[in-house]
């Protein structure tokens, strides 16, 4: 087997001190040009590659950065992960991921732990009722998602035009008898914020509101279908897509097949299995790289803290 070369091998094959290698390991000013590239040369031409332990004991970066999401399970979520990951691996960074399951308690246990590992930084899926008060101290080294903070950077999604959207694609169909089924409005963006812009779009278009709000759940949508479906119903407009199957499902057993149904999420298997559905993207890949992009440029000290919102849209299939 071929001897894995430590520093130390580093250190005698360019002739310099142990010390040396790990000061240009760590991107110290301090060595001499001719030095560095001498070391480097040597490095590139043995194909020695560093551990992160070893450069955090010479006093470099972890080059780590925490994600915290709300659950794991979440279809959306990893959505937005895939972006964050596409763009801390090709800036050079390693991911730690932790759930935090909508528990206040337990989010501030991650946050302690990855402030005590010194993570580079952090991207937090923020809830209602979050405490970002371990994030504000970070400041610069997070960026979180989904919820507000003035001390914090944050990327959002427009919780408003997503429903604004469907019920605009709806009624340009024709259809005028729309329902709504959402979240409790605990919830201030799933829930509160779109049942009001259901509500609103309504109210402008002079459209009785027929809605109901329970959990995020399948089962949820499906047991409140019944609740706002009239012999005039013509559309269904729900607050994510877990709920757009849970009522696509019911109209099904139902035998229902001349309501449309909305969902939020973009997800594949919706217009898949329940073909009368569409789905708004909310933007949750665009989402996950603009958080990182965002933090990397923190972290560098090329932005201070930014406020964006990421604007939904239509999936392809329903603009034709």
């Amino acid at each position: 087997m071929t001897k894995k070369l430590t520093i130390l091998d580093i250190a005698k094959l360019a002739g310099v001190g142990k010390s040396t290698v790990s000061r240009v390991l760590t991107n110290d000013p301090k060595v001499k040009d001719s030095t560095r590239e001498k070391v480097e040369r040597v490095i590139q031409e043995s194909g020695f590659v560093p551990s992160k332990s070893a450069q955090v004991l010479g006093g470099g970066s972890a080059k780590v950065i925490g994600i915290i999401l709300s659950r794991l399970d979440s279809a959306s979520e990893n959505r937005v992960v895939s972006g964050i990951l596409e763009v801390i691996y090709a800036a050079g960074y390693d991911a730690l991921i932790m759930e935090g399951q909508f528990n206040v308690e337990k989010t501030n246990e991650h946050l302690a732990v990855l402030k005590k590992r010194d993570v580079d930084g952090v991207i937090l899926f923020g809830f209602t009722g979050c405490d970002l008060s371990a994030v504000e101290q970070l400041a610069h080294r997070a960026v979180v998602i989904a919820v507000d903070n003035q001390c914090v950077s944050s990327v959002g999604y427009d919780n408003y035009g997503i429903i604004e959207k469907a019920m605009a694609h709806i009624q340009e169909q024709g259809k005028q008898h729309i329902s709504y089924i959402g979240v409790d409005v605990k919830d201030k963006t799933t829930g509160l914020m779109r049942l009001n812009a259901y509500l609103d779009c309504c109210k402008s278009a002079s459209i009785t509101p027929n809605f109901q709000t329970g959990l995020l759940s399948y089962k949820s949508a499906y047991e409140l279908t019944d609740r706002v479906l009239t012999p005039e119903t013509q559309a269904i407009v729900c607050a994510s897509d877990t709920l757009a199957m849970g009522v696509a499902k019911r109209l099904q057993v139902l035998e229902r097949n001349d309501i449309l149904v909305s969902g939020v999420g973009s997800t594949e298997l919706l217009a898949f299995v329940f073909p009368n559905t569409f789905s708004i993207d909310p933007g949750y890949y665009s989402v996950g790289k603009t958080s990182a992009n965002l933090l990397i440029k923190q972290l560098r000290g090329e932005r201070e803290v930014t406020h964006l919102t990421q604007e939904a849209s239509l999936p392809e299939e329903s603009l034709i």
